[in-house]
């Protein structure tokens, strides 16, 4: 089993940043991928950026390409979201998950962060 906890969330203006981590602990022998996820009221749940656990890709949502970095550490097993240029409709709760391999779902998830942003 792995744990994740998130960190780094709050209320920002439009326009600024903020940066989330991932903690993960447990079996980290087992994680294949790392994503977030957020979740605004009303709304399904949609993918923000992935990474591979053992390589360095990475994945974006069409939303957040080109505002949002996610990156890894491997030596203190965290995965963090650089999040830039926020806008009020990156309001939500985001959740980091972890997957054990390429066409499996996201097993383990943290208990999620607070994002909002005001305009």
């Amino acid at each position: 089993q792995v744990q994740l906890v998130e960190s780094g969330g709050g209320l920002v203006q439009a326009g600024a940043s903020l940066r989330l981590s991932c903690a993960a602990s447990g079996r980290i022998d087992s994680m294949y991928a790392v994503a977030w996820f957020r979740q605004a009221p009303g709304k399904e749940r949609e993918f923000v950026s992935g990474i591979l656990w053992s390589d360095t890709n990475t994945y974006y949502g069409d939303s957040v390409k080109g505002r949002f970095t996610i990156s890894k550490d491997n030596v203190k097993n965290t995965v963090d979201l650089q999040m830039n240029n926020l806008k009020p409709e990156d309001t939500g709760v985001y959740y980091c998950a972890m997957q054990t391999a390429r066409n499996v779902n996201f097993g383990s998830w943290g208990q999620g962060t607070q994002v909002t942003v005001s305009s």
